[in-house]
């Protein structure tokens, strides 16, 4: 990269981040979800910028994602996440394959796209992106269990997606049997988690022998990379290894007793880190995505709208509410239920995948633009009206007598 690219990326990186704040600023007057608003800048400026700005899928799956999802998984209750962990575990593992099969289904029978194009569409919006949701949440202080389990789906289905996503992108380019693929993503899943908590534990453990703010920081940006990028090169997923990481630091920390002046900084920094890259993420997002483009595929964006929410239903009304009193020991409130249909929206890791798809995969202009609208429709209308649906539904009150509101899930 010569000097002028670089001071073209700073300078790029500064007016993000400026943008940010001031689109912070003016949400506090608009009736309107922070993200949305992001979103909405970032197609606007990309469509009046008089350059095109690219956004390199590395930049948010090797940069941004694995501070996210570390973050996600610091601050998660470890109490309500094993209590929970049924009903998260079949949101992210078998509930992925339910989303991405009905819309591979879908789109190949209402638009003539052969199936397993139509399964690499799934896989790119299988996995869910609760940011949205999860801040509304925090500023309605709903129940933390209903916050947990849809943050937590968000980070295990990440990782998931994106492993379902590579095992249909060879089978698309006849690379790979249908036995593999299981034996693959099976394989997959374990050796993440085994990475996560190897690294999880020796980290934790380090932190609380030292109890130095600055230490604890510093190996915990080391563990959010350092374990997402050992994993992604031992062919692993970096997703899952992360998220395993970040719950046992958070939880070993929390019990063991460190000083509250670790703690502050373990979460004020990486409140900040989340509140910045996910800012960035939205705006990319915007940024990425061409809306005349978008426009001209219409037709199969809407067949994958409908996919995705009969595959959404299928898989929180039937899966999960049929089995929660087996995955998590309770009957979840209908008013749950219905929250986490509309709570799924789709995000940064959807967009990344789409811009990773190989040159030679066919149709992959058509399979991005049917990705792009996808995303947007969740973001826009999903994501502006989540609010309105949980105080409607009353949702934003704990709703089962051992609740506690969702801020409790940060104890800060």
């Amino acid at each position: 990269m010569g000097p002028d690219a670089t001071i073209q990326a700073i300078s790029l990186f500064v007016a993000l981040v400026a943008a940010a704040g001031l689109i912070g600023l003016a949400v506090h007057r608009l009736a309107i979800p922070y993200s949305v608003a992001l979103v909405v800048l970032g197609l606007v400026a990309g469509a009046l910028l008089p350059i095109t700005v690219e956004v390199p899928p590395e930049l948010v799956l090797l940069v941004l994602l694995p501070g996210l999802v570390f973050e996600g998984a610091l601050r998660i209750h470890a109490t309500d996440f094993r209590r929970m962990f049924g009903g998260v575990a079949l949101l992210a593992a078998p509930g992925v394959l339910v989303s991405a099969a009905v819309v591979g289904i879908v789109l190949s029978v209402a638009t003539s796209l052969p199936l397993e194009l139509g399964f690499v569409v799934g896989a790119m919006v299988a996995a869910t992106d609760p940011v949205a949701v999860v801040s509304t949440f925090k500023q309605l202080g709903s129940p933390r269990r209903l916050a947990t389990l849809i943050e937590s789906e968000s980070l295990f289905n990440d990782g998931t997606a994106i492993v379902v996503f590579l095992v249909a992108v060879q089978a698309a380019l006849g690379e790979v049997t249908l036995d593999r693929a299981v034996v693959s993503i099976v394989v997959t899943v374990a050796v993440s988690t085994l990475i996560g908590l190897v690294v999880g534990l020796v980290a934790s453990r380090l932190m609380t022998a030292v109890d130095d703010h600055l230490i604890a920081l510093t190996l915990s940006v080391a563990v959010a990379y350092g374990t997402y990028l050992v994993a992604d090169r031992l062919g692993h997923s970096g997703v899952i290894a992360t998220v395993v990481a970040g719950l046992v630091i958070g939880d070993h920390v929390r019990r063991s007793g460190v000083s509250t002046a670790t703690l502050d900084a373990l979460d004020a920094v990486w409140e900040f880190a989340a509140f910045l890259m996910t800012a960035l993420v939205f705006l990319l997002i915007g940024l990425a995505i061409s809306f005349s483009n978008v426009v001209s595929v219409a037709p199969a964006i809407a067949w994958g709208i409908v996919a995705i929410l009969v595959g959404r239903a299928i898989v929180v009304y039937l899966l999960l509410g049929g089995t929660s009193r087996i995955v998590v020991g309770r009957q979840l409130p209908a008013a749950w239920l219905h929250v986490l249909f509309w709570a799924g929206l789709r995000g940064a890791v959807a967009i990344a995948m789409a811009l990773s798809l190989p040159a030679s995969i066919p149709q992959r202009a058509l399979l991005q633009e049917i990705t792009f609208g996808i995303v947007l429709f969740t973001l826009l209308v999903q994501g502006s009206t989540i609010e309105w649906l949980i105080e409607r539904l009353g949702a934003g009150r704990a709703s089962l007598a051992d609740e506690e509101p969702s801020a409790a899930v940060q104890p800060r």
